[in-house]
């Protein structure tokens, strides 16, 4: 699928792909392009699906906690990179 911004920037979606996957995605920049990730209404359940059993018998708060803290710490990152 391939599309343009328009005069201010923004990408639309078709409704197809919104339906699929949301309305909320993460930018990622990579060396040679960027790519959107959408973003889980509820990030805990997405991990859980994405990882199986992995963190079974680990503690929702703490796992949100810690999401949360490395969240917080690459957006400062992020923060300090800008000129």
């Amino acid at each position: 699928m391939s599309k343009s911004t328009d005069d201010r920037g923004r990408i639309y979606l078709p409704k197809d792909v919104r339906e699929r996957f949301g309305d909320q995605y993460r930018i990622v920049e990579l060396p040679g392009h960027v790519a959107l990730f959408p973003v889980d209404d509820d990030p805990v359940e997405g991990l859980r699906e994405a990882v199986g059993d992995a963190f079974a018998g680990t503690d929702v708060g703490d796992l949100t906690a810690e999401i949360r803290e490395k969240i917080d710490d690459e957006v400062a990152n992020e923060s300090e990179e800008r000129p």
